[in-house]
């Protein structure tokens, strides 16, 4: 039941990390100390989506299931999470690495805007 546990939490952990990436730099046209957390972060998830790497903490979520008793997934969290929710069909259809690059470029071409924002905001 811990190991259950822990790994449900590390779902939303990995959600709310997932959240971050995508939005995060909004955060610091409040607080820009922020930055330093964010910028490595959405280079990191961009990175990852765009690499077709499998972030550890998917492989960590399946060692706690496996652990509980349950059986892990393949692949990684946004397919097995996240893809059903946004109807995959649409955006990944038959050729399932052009959708990763297209969220990879997504973030950093949104991250790269919120931060020209904040860099002319400051001029």
């Amino acid at each position: 039941m811990t190991f259950h546990l822990l790994a449900d939490m590390l779902v939303m952990l990995h959600l709310l990390f997932i959240i971050f990436v995508t939005l995060g730099g909004l955060l610091v046209f409040r607080w820009p100390f922020i930055a330093w957390f964010h910028v490595p972060a959405f280079l990191w998830g961009g990175g990852i989506a765009i690499l077709g790497w499998i972030c550890p903490l998917t492989y960590l979520e399946n060692d706690l299931r496996e652990r509980a008793g349950a059986s892990g997934y393949t692949g990684g969290f946004i397919e097995y999470y996240l893809l059903p929710i946004i109807y995959p069909e649409r955006l990944f259809g038959d050729f399932p690495r052009g959708g990763f690059i297209a969220i990879g470029i997504f973030v950093f071409v949104l991250n790269a805007f919120i931060y020209w924002k904040l860099y002319r905001r400051k001029s």
